[in-house]
């Protein structure tokens, strides 16, 4: 469609406020973005809708209209609900680098504008993604009962002979089509999260292709604008929260409309994940007036007086009183502008995003977590039926050991080298009184988990009974002279000899000293194994037979 057939479209309402010359451009596509750079999402010939979040005074116009003119959009469109008239220095911008510039009134929403821009762009290219608009505005207005994001796939599978599905960042299914066959397995969906996800921290631009066995997926970021904090031109803020849409077919093969009918559809579907984040809202405050409470040392009776209003809400049916547990994620950068990264707005999403399937029985359960965030962490108030009173609850709710099974390989590779998640679970409590112990709880067992190895790590109420507690309060300084001391002679050794004693040392104190069962394991005699033993004692001027010097050979390995 022609830029001039938007201005004659009396029901957008844009007037023009530069560019007369360039009506008759092309309009391939339609952007909403408040970023200072959204270059890396931009493909040429879109119609770019912004609110002009990112302007903080007029040197930012001038840069941000270079930055459209070179990925070669066809026209800005800037809305007048924020800042009322367009500034004047964003008009003589666009006027400079020819491009054309349309003002959008306050009483008009970017939503209108994309959905008229996308039925008539694919109706020039393939009429069937008319229909795609007219189930998703009975998506729109009739809610859940719409069908969300299914009825678009739907259509893609039933009238384009496209096999698609909606993914979490983390592998989760969030929609398919029902008319292309059956779901889509679990570990496939795992390995397209990751390779989005990998793909996203390298720049490259979607669709990214990737071969499993005979079949090629392609795979499309689903952004939304709303998600990306403003001004921020790092894809760290938003990687580990965008979806993506897989389809089974290989996009390297696609003719550009087709690639443009695609773009199209994710652009649909993100209007349904904004409206899905817009209502976490209630529950994202329910849970900061609640932590607020609990941290400033708030009465229980006034804690739990709140708690009876979330209950209801995160999980009807329970009662006013059920059980609770907490959550603490923590998502760290290291290197480059990580300190501009809100940490703690990634972790929430994220953390959102996880404890979704640990506690889901279905859809209709998947999504009533409530999530706050205050400084670099995430909170989780996780709402539980009440246990019988035979139990303490320890052995209700979520485990940090499965917390984070399924999804450890797609989160991996978003966090790439320079990234870390860690998590701590408390136990569960009965009540208010209880809350402030279990946000402790969970905190410490964060920063259990934050002294593993490893990238994505957990660890939950259970350890924090057992000596790891300790181990990451040791200043780092002290931990590394404590384990050189002692497991350096032995690393050197076995170096320059291959006598494998570090293993040895490992097993033998796994065997808890038992000669017969260490020589077993390993496969070797007894005299042999006390040979090596012996070793390990004249290196370090220690006895394995004291339980001394046995706990101090331990924990130096634990913390190695």
């Amino acid at each position: 469609m022609r830029l001039r057939a938007l201005l004659d479209t009396d029901a957008l309402g844009l007037r023009l406020l530069g560019g007369e010359d360039e009506l008759d451009r092309t309009v391939r596509g339609v952007m909403t973005t408040d970023l200072r750079d959204p270059s890396r999402y931009l493909s040429g010939g879109e119609l770019v809708l912004t609110g002009l979040a990112w302007r903080r005074d007029a040197e930012d116009s001038d840069a941000f209209v270079r930055i459209l003119v070179q990925a070669g959009v066809a026209a800005l469109a800037a809305g007048e609900a924020e800042l009322g008239n367009v500034p004047e220095d964003l008009v003589l911008a666009c006027a400079r680098n020819r491009l054309p510039l349309f003002a959008v009134h306050e009483s008009v929403a970017f939503a209108t504008i994309t959905e008229h821009v996308v039925r008539q762009v694919s109706g020039e290219r393939a009429g069937d993604l008319a229909a795609v608009v007219d189930r998703h505005r009975r998506m729109m207005t009739s809610g859940p009962a719409g069908g969300g994001p299914d009825v678009v796939l739907d259509l893609l599978g039933s009238d384009l002979d496209l096999r698609a599905w909606v993914l979490s960042p983390t592998g989760r299914l969030i929609a398919g089509s029902k008319t292309t066959g059956p779901a889509l397995p679990a570990d496939i969906c795992a390995k397209l999260a990751a390779e989005h996800l990998a793909a996203a921290r390298t720049g490259r631009r979607g669709p990214h292709r990737l071969p499993l066995g005979s079949t090629t997926y392609s795979l499309f970021p689903v952004r939304s604008s709303g998600r990306s904090p403003q001004g921020s031109r790092d894809v760290r803020e938003t990687v580990l929260s965008d979806w993506l849409l897989a389809v089974e077919a290989d996009a390297g093969d696609w003719p550009e409309e087709r690639l443009d009918l695609l773009q199209g559809v994710t652009q649909l579907i993100s209007v349904e994940r904004d409206r899905r984040d817009a209502a976490r809202t209630v529950r994202r405050r329910l849970a900061q007036e609640v932590l607020e409470l609990v941290q400033t040392g708030a009465a229980p009776a006034e804690i739990a007086a709140r708690l009876r209003v979330a209950a209801p809400v995160l999980l009807p049916g329970l009662g006013a009183a059920p059980h609770w547990q907490v959550v603490v994620a923590r998502v760290e950068w290291d290197g480059g502008n990580a300190g501009e990264i809100e940490s703690g707005a990634v972790a929430q999403s994220l953390l959102e995003e996880i404890l979704v399937d640990p506690l889901s029985a279905g859809p209709e359960h998947s999504d009533r977590i409530a999530v706050a965030h205050t400084g670099d962490e995430a909170i989780a108030l996780v709402p539980l039926p009440a246990v019988s009173r035979e139990h303490d609850g320890s052995e209700a709710g979520i485990l940090a050991d499965v917390l984070l099974e399924s999804v450890r390989d797609p989160l991996a590779a978003g966090l790439d080298d320079d990234g870390r998640v860690t998590l701590g679970v408390s136990a569960a409590v009965h009540s208010a009184e209880g809350l402030r112990g279990a946000l402790e709880e969970a905190r410490h067992a964060r920063r259990v988990a934050a002294a593993r190895l490893g990238r994505v790590c957990a660890a939950g109420h259970q350890e924090l009974a057992s000596h790891v507690l300790l181990l990451p309060f040791v200043p780092d300084d002290v931990r590394r002279a404590f384990t050189a001391r002692l497991l350096d002679p032995l690393r050197d050794y076995d170096r320059r000899h291959r006598a494998e004693l570090i293993p040895t040392l490992e097993a033998f104190l796994d065997c808890d000293g038992s000669w017969t069962r260490c020589a077993t394991r390993l496969h070797l005699h007894v005299n042999t194994l006390r040979y090596r033993v012996g070793r390990i004692e004249q290196l370090t001027s220690r006895d394995l037979s004291r339980l001394e010097d046995k706990l101090d050979f331990f924990l130096a390995l634990r913390m190695s």
